[in-house]
């Protein structure tokens, strides 16, 4: 019985043995951190975009790239070139801004750097360092200064804030200044 008792003792210990080899030899595991892809899922480049209403035209967006995201949100990092028309089909407003985005989540879409927006009917001229505008409602606004000039009296108006509809044929500066002509004769 002794040496049933030894064999197994003996046997044991190799089986530990062979275990702690096989087991000191194993390369430690290194767990990998999965960091989600951030960066755009799609590039375009020479982009068009034709939004419309009702089988009307209202406004045409181009810009030589656009960078499309998981969320469906969409950059412009170079020069974003507009035009807003009118019911008739005809361009009234054009704008150029440096880049833009457009936040999905938000349905907004905003322009920024050097933004300048003409409206040909009035003769207008709008700068500001950035605008917002929401195809929901149809409206632009900006929380920037801005500098509105008239092309045919060279009028200037300053504000900070501004509120228009989307052909920019009617604003307001929520808090304006300006230069402007008076005929005399009070």
């Amino acid at each position: 019985m002794l040496q049933n008792h030894t064999k197994r003792g003996v046997v044991a210990g190799l089986l530990t043995g062979l275990l702690i080899t096989l087991f000191g030899c194993e390369e430690a595991k290194t767990t990998k951190k999965v960091v989600p892809f951030n960066g755009p899922i799609e590039t375009i480049n020479n982009v068009e975009m034709h939004y419309s209403e009702a089988a009307q035209l209202k406004v045409t967006l181009k810009t030589p790239k656009q960078l499309r995201y998981l969320n469906d949100d969409r950059k412009y990092p170079q020069q974003v070139n507009i035009v807003f028309y009118n019911p008739a089909g005809q361009p009234v407003t054009t704008l150029r801004s440096d880049s833009g985005r457009y936040d999905k989540a938000k349905d907004l879409y905003t322009v920024m750097g050097n933004v300048v927006v003409i409206n040909t009917q009035k003769q207008e001229k709008l700068l500001t360092p950035a605008l917002n505008w929401k195809p929901s409602t149809k409206k632009v606004y900006t929380e920037q200064r801005v500098t509105i000039i008239s092309q045919l009296t060279g009028e200037k108006l300053y504000g900070i804030g501004m509120d228009a509809n989307q052909d920019f044929s009617q604003y307001s500066i929520r808090k304006p200044t300006g230069i402007f002509n008076v005929d005399g004769g009070i």
